[in-house]
């Protein structure tokens, strides 16, 4: 679908399609309560909306914000956005599904404060932002609820599964995909390639969407 994007929020590319794929194959149920963590336009936010779920979409960017009320409002759909870290937000609120296509893109060891670049940069690892929901997420999921994470396996798709698992989550892979580099991977690809975390000549990455869920003791 064609989206408003204002200058310096992160446009729909590979991984947004990857991850609203897997939800609309993840057998979420109209009325679902959703939540979309850093939501950007709010692309993934409408198509769980566009399933029938209710939805709250978060984001640190005002920008981004905004693009989301504006894309839902002109589709009439049932999207309450709001900025904010993270789940912070949300505290005390529990959701049947949800989603996130967190920045994830190893390199810069401090996380920038403004700027387009909040979109993907997270620290040297690529798992700033990936930790956090690990850790957070879980607690806001209601019975048998349901968190899809897309990343790249640059990030580390085995620290994912443990900690998710660790919060007592059933984890695993459900999607991959390898795409080329966008612009951003490509001017880092040189920095990348001396730290070791890609070959060399490497200008394409595995995406995969990872998804955890709460599985009742004694079910």
């Amino acid at each position: 679908m064609l989206l408003l994007r204002p200058p310096g929020v992160y446009r729909p590319q590979g991984d947004t399609l990857l991850l609203t794929e897997t939800l609309r194959r993840s057998g979420m149920r109209p009325g679902a309560r959703v939540l979309d963590i850093c939501t950007g336009t709010g692309a993934v936010a409408l198509a769980a909306a566009l399933g029938g779920a209710s939805v709250t979409a978060v984001d640190v960017s005002t920008r981004a914000v905004l693009a989301a009320r504006l894309n839902a409002r002109l589709r009439r759909l049932p999207v309450k956005a709001v900025r904010g870290d993270l789940l912070r937000p949300v505290a005390g609120q529990l959701f049947d599904v949800i989603v996130s296509n967190p920045p994830y893109v190893p390199g810069r060891s401090a996380l920038p404060r403004h700027g387009a670049a909040r979109a993907w940069d997270a620290g040297d690892d690529g798992r700033a932002l990936l930790d956090r929901i690990c850790e957070q997420a879980p607690r806001h999921l209601a019975e048998d609820g349901m968190l899809l994470v897309v990343q790249s396996a640059l990030s580390g798709v085995a620290p994912t599964l443990a900690a998710l698992r660790g919060q007592g989550l059933k984890a695993s892979v459900v999607a991959r995909r390898t795409e080329p580099f966008g612009p951003v991977m490509r001017g880092r690809a040189a920095e990348l390639e001396a730290r070791g975390l890609i070959a060399p000549g490497q200008r394409s990455e595995e995406l995969v969407v990872i998804r955890a869920d709460r599985v009742e003791s004694g079910r």
